[in-house]
């Protein structure tokens, strides 16, 4: 890995597991020294959304990251699985209202960035389309996109269907309407280079059942209530490993360079190559157990 590197860290944390998986890939790279998250933002709201977090946090040794959620993402279809057992795990842990506005938090971090900020995104982006149009604040007299464009170094992104020509529908931009117009509109406007971890990569890698039966073991029992003990697929945790990595060739992956096109009526995604675009989908140039046994060895 390279040295220690910023981050922040978007994810839904609701109808699926692999955000918690995901979770403790960044927790224990920070842990290692490998990067530094300077805050986490919630996408998709319900009752415990950032309780559940801010406890499971606590439990990877990490209890005062600064937390993020955006209020008004109740319209997500689905419900939680694990968020109530960890919410209500010993301990204090922080409330909804306790904790910022997404918006804010992306901008207090972007702002004080001595160098530059990576983001990875492991949900939704209404939080990012909102972030790129916001106007200069009590932290930074820049706008949203220029700020961008200054103090954000790379977006990592785990989203899309790139296998599929013609494009296809995916979960992360196609959940609301709002997700859909929000996806559309941040990856047309975007400034800063953009990596994108499709679900086709991420769906034949099943991690996590190395933890199966452990009860002392907050992710294992939140695979569990999920669904899931034999392990889940990895979108999220090779995202994570992907982000925290840096290097394509050393993380297992070639790219395909070009422009990501979301249709903001329905969701469906497309790429456009081009080789001197900015943005870029990863392809695997490993067997699935290589990605696997990565991302099972750092959570065991």
């Amino acid at each position: 890995m390279e040295g220690l590197r910023p981050f922040t860290i978007g994810t839904d944390w609701f109808t699926d597991v692999d955000d918690a998986v995901a979770m403790r890939v960044f927790a224990r790279a920070h842990r290692a020294g490998a990067i530094r998250i300077e805050g986490v933002c919630i996408n998709a709201r319900m009752r415990y959304s950032c309780a559940s977090l801010d406890a499971f946090l606590q439990n990877e040794g990490l209890p005062e990251l600064p937390l993020g959620i955006d209020r008004g993402a109740t319209g997500i279809r689905g419900h939680g699985r694990y968020q109530k057992r960890m919410a209500g795990s010993p301990g204090s842990h922080r409330a909804n209202e306790a904790c910022v506005d997404g918006v804010r938090l992306y901008r207090a971090a972007l702002a004080g960035a001595e160098e530059p900020l990576e983001m990875a995104e492991i949900g939704f982006c209404q939080v990012l389309a909102a972030l790129l149009d916001s106007p200069p604040d009590d932290l930074s007299p820049l706008g949203g996109r220029e700020l961008l464009a200054r103090k954000a170094r790379h977006i990592w992104t785990m989203a899309g269907k790139w296998d599929v020509p013609g494009g296809a529908y995916n979960y992360n931009f196609g959940q609301t309407r709002e997700n859909m117009r929000a996806a559309h509109h941040f990856y047309e406007h975007c400034p800063v280079p953009v990596t994108f971890l499709g679900h086709e990569a991420g769906k034949a890698v099943i991690t996590g059942g190395v933890l199966k039966g452990r009860r002392d073991d907050m992710l294992a029992l939140a695979l569990r209530d999920h669904g899931s003990k034999n392990g889940r697929s990895s979108w999220d945790p090779m995202l994570a490993l992907l982000a925290i990595t840096g290097g394509l060739a050393e993380a297992g992956y070639g790219a395909v360079y070009g422009r990501a096109k979301i249709d903001p009526r329905d969701g469906k995604c497309r790429w456009v190559p081009d080789a001197g675009g900015n943005q870029r989908y990863v392809l695997k140039t490993r067997p699935d157990g290589f990605y696997r046994d990565a991302i099972n060895e750092i959570i065991n």
